[in-house]
């Protein structure tokens, strides 16, 4: 039938794709509210937010409709979206720019292990019947690239990125002060570094998708190290 749309492949898709969705976001949001109550503020654990439960984790438009929606349009071959923000009260933390630091790199890391593990489940499919070992084999892949997306995604030094809240804990207070102003337009930011201007730059001509390109760049880098770190092929 051409080029048409596939139930089947999309429904393939939708399958290796949401336990390793599922699993990154859930787990990425838990480890700062974790980290969180460790440094001394327990407002995530309060609010029933330290839990693997991904229910407690799931923002309607961010962890269902974005996604379906980025699916539909792209046929099954690409999807984003992201959880609740776990909440906390960073002026809580004990010591404080120390805390904000292990909180905010705590999701990012988590993500980095998670992508560890799938690399070194690599080492079972083999040992898997036939009918699963190509879904299986899928579902890992699926959950190293996400994660390792991931991780460099929320690393890019933009509020109310984990990066950004690094940058703010790491810096000057005077430039700590301005890049926190930054936060009320990070989105924006990044939709105009990542959508906008690669959109520009294909209608002048001009490459414009540079922040794109460093992501794929360092997760291909990253993909590389642990994949060897685990000792795959």
């Amino acid at each position: 039938m051409g080029g048409g749309f596939n139930i089947q492949d999309f429904l393939f898709q939708v399958s290796i794709w949401t336990i390793p969705f599922l699993t990154a976001i859930t787990l990425h949001e838990a480890a700062h509210g974790f980290v969180a109550y460790r440094f001394g503020d327990d407002t995530a654990k309060r609010m029933g937010r330290l839990s693997l439960n991904p229910l407690r984790h799931v923002d309607p438009f961010g962890t269902i409709i974005l996604p379906a929606m980025l699916l539909l349009a792209t046929h099954g071959q690409f999807a984003f979206g992201s959880a609740k923000p776990v909440p906390v009260n960073f002026g809580r933390l004990k010591p404080l720019r120390p805390g904000i630091v292990a909180v905010a790199a705590a999701g990012p890391a988590t993500n980095l292990l998670l992508a560890f593990i799938s690399a070194l489940l690599g080492h079972v499919i083999p040992f898997l019947p036939a009918s699963m070992s190509e879904w299986a084999g899928n579902v890992l892949g699926a959950s190293m690239l996400l994660n390792l997306w991931l991780a460099v995604f929320n690393m890019l030094p933009v509020p109310p990125l984990d990066g950004g809240r690094v940058a703010v804990a790491l810096l000057p207070r005077p430039l700590a002060a301005r890049l926190a102003g930054t936060e009320r337009f990070g989105i924006l930011i990044i939709l105009l570094l990542i959508v906008v201007l690669p959109y520009v730059g294909r209608q002048i001509g001009v490459d414009l998708a540079f922040v794109s390109r460093f992501i794929f760049v360092v997760v291909e880098w990253l993909w590389n190290l642990v994949a060897m770190a685990a000792g795959l092929h």
